[in-house]
């Protein structure tokens, strides 16, 4: 049996059979809902909705709900059988406390009963699926955005930076926007979510964007409840936020910036590594514009570090930069465990849940 490959973000869980060069094949929300039961006055049970959510800005905050998760995952949508348990690999996001990976093994081997367990961080399976061992990865995620240099299949953590800024946060800045335009709709944030992913576009460089908000075509748009919404230099704010952070409130160096000073901090001989291969990840990287803006921006940097981002090969997925780390991890997968490089029952029997920090890099 093939090992599973698992990559849990704080919006949509990755998963399924290491087979690198296909998608995973499930791909669901991580935010869960529960009905509680609770008896109302005439004695007929309330259901209401809950939602939980077992992933926060990349960590796990809610481990029954992870498990439940998980459970479903592999039992259900996956087909193991209990009793008769495989190997797993898992991304882990960039800089995961030592508690959190322990915690998982332990989930692993004494809930699930696996036969064999990884972990490797995203930073690192994504540059796997783009053909790299060493590079930058930006990742920008629903919850966080992280960018990491990583030499030779190890991350410098010293040098790598993550903000707890994501998706979320640029869905919640457009609703603001278009709030101001369309003042009389009511926008559920489900709506917002969806016309992000519809229309978000970066502006080919600030001034650009600047006349952009003089001057911008409307576009009108049905919402699945029948209102009618227009849409013009708003789909411009999403992207223009990710070199412009004011946008969001913040003061903090636009993400090309980011990964500049991050490659500074680096000593000078890994440079040409790093500076060659930057892989972007995350939905968020692939809407319209923004891979040619980031790339015009890192050429223009006033630093003498300049940035190049790099295509994923051929024979990879469509969208790659979605799920490089899934990708990346049923590589890693190929590897590891024929090779017996993976935490086994009996290592963990023996030394525990802290051997996670031993055997998985």
């Amino acid at each position: 049996m093939e090992a599973v490959v698992v990559d849990a973000g704080s919006k949509l869980l990755k998963a399924g059979f290491a087979i690198p060069d296909q998608p995973p094949p499930v791909i669901i929300p991580t935010q869960m809902k529960c009905v509680p039961e609770e008896e109302s006055l005439n004695g007929l049970a309330l259901a209401e909705d809950v939602t939980v959510d077992p992933i926060v800005r990349g960590f796990v905050s809610d481990w029954d709900a992870m498990e439940d998760l998980l459970h479903h995952l592999v039992y259900s949508s996956l087909g193991w059988e209990i009793g008769n348990e495989g190997h797993i690999l898992f991304a882990d996001p960039l800089l995961t406390p030592k508690a959190v990976r322990e915690r998982l093994v332990q989930l692993m081997f004494e809930k699930f009963n696996v036969s064999g367990f990884y972990a490797a961080e995203q930073a690192v399976l994504s540059l796997y699926a783009a053909g790299r061992i060493s590079g930058c990865t930006v990742d920008i995620g629903h919850g966080k955005i992280d960018i990491a240099p990583v030499i030779e299949g190890a991350v410098h953590h010293i040098a790598s930076r993550r903000f707890e800024i994501g998706g979320a946060d640029l869905t919640k800045l457009l609703a603001e926007e278009l709030g101001k335009s369309n003042p009389l709709v009511n926008l559920r944030i489900q709506d917002v979510e969806k016309l992000k992913e519809q229309y978000a576009s970066c502006a080919e460089d600030e001034l650009a964007y600047e006349k952009i908000q003089q001057s911008c075509p409307n576009e009108q748009h049905i919402l699945p409840d029948g209102q009618v919404i227009k849409i013009g230099q708003e789909r411009y704010a999403v992207g223009e936020a990710l070199f412009q952070p004011s946008l969001l409130g913040l003061e903090a160096h636009g993400i090309v910036e980011q990964l500049v000073r991050c490659i500074s901090t680096v000593s000078s001989e890994n440079h040409r590594q790093l500076l060659e291969s930057t892989v972007l990840c995350g939905a968020a990287s692939s809407m319209t514009g923004f891979e040619s803006r980031f790339q015009k921006e890192a050429n223009m940097s006033t630093s003498a570090i300049h940035p190049s981002v790099v295509k994923p090969p051929e024979y990879m997925p469509e969208n790659l930069a979605q799920y490089s780390a899934w990708v990346g991890g049923a590589i890693l997968a190929k590897v590891v465990f024929p090779q017996n490089q993976h935490v086994t029952k009996a290592d963990y029997d023996e030394h525990g849940p802290a051997v996670v920090h031993r055997k998985c890099f």
